[in-house]
Formats: C-alpha cells, sequence, structure tokens
C-alpha cells in the first residue's frame, strides 16, 4: 500500500498498487497545472484508490472534453484522479511517499515540453502518447504574447500575469515542500524583484496557502482551475514564479538543481547541471 497526502494534509489518500506505469509528461496542460516543466504521473488499478481525509476539499476542472484535473483547493497540490472509463487512478507521483515499486518510464509529449528544459536522460520519448495509451490528444492554442514581454498565465486562462526586467535566479528545487506543492518531481522557480510583477486578470481568482511554520514557503494558485501561478515573497522583494505557468520563453535558463539531498527515492537527476544538498550559498 502506499501513501500520499497534499501539501497541506487535508487530503490524504491510499493506493494499494502496483503501479503499472510511471510516465513523465511536459504537454502545456500538465505544465499550467503543475507550474513546473513536466508532470510526473503513476497508474495503478482503481479498485486499490481509497481518499482517507480531504474529500470535501478536491476541485475538480475539465481541461479537455471528459478529462478532469482534481486539485487541493486549500493548498493548490494536484490530487489523483479516477477513470472509471480505463479502469486506473492516475496520481501524481510528487505527492507519494517512500519508494514506489516502480521508476519513470518514458518521456511523453514532448513535441510540446517546454524550450528552457532540455530532457538529458536515456528514457524513450514520444511526441503524443505513448503507444500503450489508446486515447487522441487534446489540440491546444499557446496564448500570443507580444515581443519583448515575459507573460503567463493559468491553465483555464482565467487568470494572467506580465513581468518586466530580468529574472534574478532560476532553480530545480527537489525538496519536499516543492515536491508536494508542485505535485512533480521538483519545482522550476524563476525569482523576480517583486516590482516586476503585473496582474493582467483574474487577481481576484487567485488563492493564496501559507505553509504552516514555513517561514516563506506558500503556494499561490487559481481557485478554479488549481494552476500554480506567481507568489510574492514580500520580506524578501521578490516573486516566486512558476516557470510552467509561463506562455512566453524566460530570458534565463535553470542554472542548478537545490535540495538533492530531499529529492524523492524514484528521481534520478541526469544532465550537467550544478546540484547543491540545500540551497548554495549566494555570493
Amino acid at each position: 500500500m502506499y501513501q500520499g497526502r497534499c501539501l497541506c494534509g487535508g487530503i490524504r489518500f491510499e493506493i494499494d498498487g502496483p503501479f503499472t506505469a510511471m510516465l513523465h509528461c511536459h504537454c502545456s496542460m500538465c505544465r499550467k497545472h503543475h507550474g513546473t516543466a513536466f508532470a510526473t504521473w503513476v497508474a495503478a488499478p482503481l479498485s486499490g484508490l481509497r481518499i482517507t481525509a480531504g474529500n470535501e476539499l478536491i476541485g475538480r476542472y475539465e481541461s479537455s472534453p471528459g478529462i478532469h484535473r482534481s486539485f487541493c483547493t486549500r493548498c493548490g497540490s494536484v490530487t489523483p484522479e479516477a477513470s472509471e472509463e480505463m479502469g486506473v487512478v492516475v496520481a501524481p507521483a510528487g505527492n507519494l511517499q517512500g519508494e514506489l515499486g516502480i521508476t519513470p518510464q518514458s518521456h511523453m509529449f514532448v513535441g510540446s515540453k517546454a524550450k528552457w528544459y532540455r530532457i538529458e536522460d536515456d528514457l524513450p520519448q514520444y511526441d503524443e502518447y505513448p503507444p500503450f495509451i489508446q486515447r487522441p490528444a487534446t489540440p491546444r492554442q499557446t496564448p500570443d504574447v507580444p515581443a519583448g514581454v515575459t507573460a503567463g498565465s493559468c491553465l483555464c486562462g482565467a487568470t494572467a500575469y506580465e513581468l518586466t526586467g530580468a529574472p534574478v535566479r532560476f532553480f530545480l528545487c527537489h525538496c519536499e515542500r516543492c515536491r508536494l506543492a508542485r505535485s512533480a518531481m521538483h519545482a522550476a522557480i524563476i525569482f523576480f524583484r517583486q516590482e516586476a510583477l503585473r496582474w493582467v486578470r483574474g487577481e481576484d481568482l487567485l488563492t493564496d496557502y501559507p505553509l504552516p511554520g514555513a517561514q516563506f514557503f506558500g503556494a499561490t494558485f487559481c481557485s478554479r482551475c488549481g494552476g500554480d501561478m506567481p507568489r510574492v515573497m514580500a520580506a524578501r522583494g521578490v516573486v516566486a514564479v512558476p516557470a510552467g505557468s509561463l506562455d512566453s520563453e524566460p530570458t534565463l535558463d535553470p542554472m542548478c538543481h537545490i535540495y538533492v539531498d530531499s529529492k524523492a527515492p524514484w528521481d534520478h537527476i541526469s544532465g550537467k547541471l550544478p546540484q547543491f544538498s540545500e540551497m548554495p550559498t549566494r555570493s
């Protein structure tokens, strides 16, 4: 039996397993919903899913006809989604605890992946769904962004923002808090100065969740679709922007992996980016 939870702990679930698939998805909808480079999903027989707490906190957004994305309405974490049609539960691996008895098998929707993220492992790659998933892809339009503007929006498009000036730093964070908040293998966070952020629309739809006991950590998300959104950290004078929410290319690529000592057991970091056990020392 495998256990999982959202960031706030209000939603808890169990899955009997075994997990039959583990896939990294780079589609634009997963990037928008999770706010990072890709989502990592595991699938198991539907009969083994139990929501043990917080069922009343689960919100659902229909991202494609007949396909829903579930999230915690308190903290924004993505939660498992049941597919009656396929007889499986699909769960975000980032919210599951411990060893899962499976490792990532492939990347899908790499034809839609973020240009700022490099795939540097040897796993198979598919432009859309892998052959064993008999489902048509859902076309999705990319929002038009004027040249020279750094802009982003949520999954449903109800909230949108623009950023001015250059980003300060860009980290891929593997800490447990980020895995739970982004429901992914790691977060991809671009920091801008606080004054760089301007909300274009939907600011009234935002929900902000400051994690109790944390000095700075929290999550901001669209209350309609659960898509991760920028979070102002006024005490530090910066805004933390989830890179997966961007509609334009940032002017800075990821600089390093941080908090790698806290990474998930199934997370194998590949590539040549520097790795730090915690936060790198600022010069």
